[in-house]
């Protein structure tokens, strides 16, 4: 069962950490079996007033295999870099 990692980039706090971080995470996320579905983007709320930024999905195989992404030592350093250059939400999703 598909498990996706939804990122809501909110603010972008340090532009060059975000470059470094985007340079060298998808390596990692692939290493994981995980791929980009989303990417930034044109957003269209239809419903709400939600007003996304840079949203970003990445499909895993499983939740179990997210949270060995995200729990891994080759994210840790990755996440750090993230966390310190974004204020941003990220959440599990388990699929159908």
């Amino acid at each position: 069962m598909s498990a996706y990692c939804f990122f809501d980039n909110l603010e972008v706090l340090h532009p060059a950490g975000l470059e470094e971080y985007k340079r060298r995470v998808a390596p990692v996320v692939e290493k994981y079996g995980g791929r980009y579905v989303v990417l930034g983007g044109r957003t269209e709320v239809v419903e709400g007033c939600w007003r996304p930024t840079y949203p970003v999905v990445i499909e895993f195989p499983s939740l179990a295999q997210a949270n060995l992404w995200y729990d891994s030592e080759e994210y840790r350093e990755l996440k750090a870099l993230r966390l310190s250059s974004t204020r941003s939400n990220a959440v599990f999703i388990q699929g159908l």
